[in-house]
């Protein structure tokens, strides 16, 4: 009875640390996304010098993402990776923040600080995922702590700063927010996946699967007018008038409203293909796309975050959920790593830039009928996707 106690107690404990690390981590994330720009700009930067340092460092982080997806299915380990990528991160954040105002080593550092950071992000997606598959929960349960942790971290973070001194002082509120889930990274157990490991063989199989990599390319479309919103929605509400403070609060409503979705979706998904979940997120997004389309208020945009619940973590949690049930266990690191370059790096970049372009030729709002046309289709592709292995009798293979 004891022994049976005692491994139940370490599996709640096991579980508990990931929902503090993903809480952490968003944490972390909370404070890079929406203040670390405005750090740019007191240093003096330009608003384009600032887009491109910003966009830089995810994107080019995200190429190099599936070799420590690789390395980690190889090695069975996430937590020793992570614990040195975090290690070199915060290294590369006190160089950074260091830098004299040299753009050229500005430019540097922040590459170095999201080409550590950026990769463990999948790494525990992965772990999450193994570890509430394991136990029988669902890996929203563990996710929608990240947004809890965004959430406070958006709200408060201006406040913070405030009293702490201003802008300036942000180093010491990323150093602060990163001594929890770094502390629980020492307790953290790996969680080895049972079987065969990662084999070159299996990876050229990864790489050779033609449902994998055609769900991949259905998810850069989709991203890209979600990647866009994500760069340029501050811009475009500080055109129209908003405060800072409105763009914060926008972004911590998105956040908010993700978490009951994150905590009750996982526990459904089993009895609708995710094909067709996807293919009707996309559809959503279409509806909200041109709603941001048609307004010119910062008030009703801002409103209009609260539609990331129904579109945003309906389409990432299906996603996760898809790739652990398509992919065995040990390639779980790498294709979740693959994910996250399509979404973060390659669909990122692509909205960053379709964004400004368009901003710039034709003013924000037809960034939002581009997302809007974007959207659309590539929920119908979804939707015929689906409809097609139903027909040709492709269901197994995806």
């Amino acid at each position: 009875m004891t022994i049976k106690k005692t491994a139940a107690a370490r599996k709640d404990r096991q579980i508990w640390i990931l929902r503090g690390m993903n809480f952490g981590q968003y944490a972390i994330l909370a404070v890079l996304a929406p203040f670390l720009p405005l750090y740019f700009a007191n240093l003096g930067y330009s608003s384009s010098q600032v887009g491109f340092l910003m966009m830089i460092g995810p994107f080019v982080a995200s190429m190099i993402q599936p070799f420590w997806g690789y390395l980690s299915d190889r090695l069975q380990t996430v937590k020793k990776l992570i614990f040195c990528l975090w290690i070199l991160a915060i290294i590369s954040s006190v160089l950074l923040f260091n830098s004299g105002g040299s753009y050229t080593l500005t430019l540097c550092f922040v590459l170095a600080l999201y080409f550590c950071f950026q990769p463990t992000m999948p790494l525990l997606d992965s772990i999450s995922v193994l570890s509430a598959s394991r136990r029988g929960i669902s890996y929203g349960s563990l996710r929608l702590y990240g947004s809890i942790g965004y959430t406070i971290i958006s709200l408060s973070g201006g406040l913070l700063l405030a009293a702490l001194g201003g802008i300036g002082q942000l180093p010491y509120l990323l150093w602060a927010v990163w001594v929890l889930p770094l502390l629980l990274l020492i307790i953290l157990r790996d969680e080895p996946t049972e079987g065969e490991g990662m084999t070159l063989a299996s990876l050229k199989e990864l790489f050779t699967n033609k449902p994998f990599l055609w769900f991949l390319f259905l998810v850069f479309i989709i991203s890209v007018p979600h990647r866009m919103n994500d760069v340029m929605l501050g811009l475009y509400m500080k055109e129209l008038g908003a405060s800072d403070a409105m763009v914060g609060w926008a972004w911590a409503l998105a956040a908010a409203v993700e978490i009951p979705v994150f905590a009750l979706l996982g526990k459904h998904l089993h009895r609708i293909h995710e094909y067709v979940l996807i293919g009707i997120a996309g559809i959503i997004y279409t509806l909200r796309w041109l709603m941001y389309y048609v307004s010119d208020d910062p008030w009703v945009l801002l409103v209009l975050q609260a539609g990331a619940a129904v579109t945003y973590a309906v389409f990432w949690i299906t996603c996760m959920h898809y790739v652990a049930r398509i992919l065995p266990p040990q390639l779980g690191a790498t294709g979740f790593s693959l994910l996250s370059m399509v979404y973060l790096g390659l669909a990122g970049m692509t909205g960053g830039i379709v964004g400004g372009r368009l901003s710039e030729l034709f003013g924000g709002a037809s960034m939002y009928l581009f997302a809007a046309i974007t959207s659309l289709l590539g929920g119908l592709l979804f939707l015929a996707t689906e409809v097609m292995s139903r027909r040709r009798g492709w269901r197994a293979r995806l």
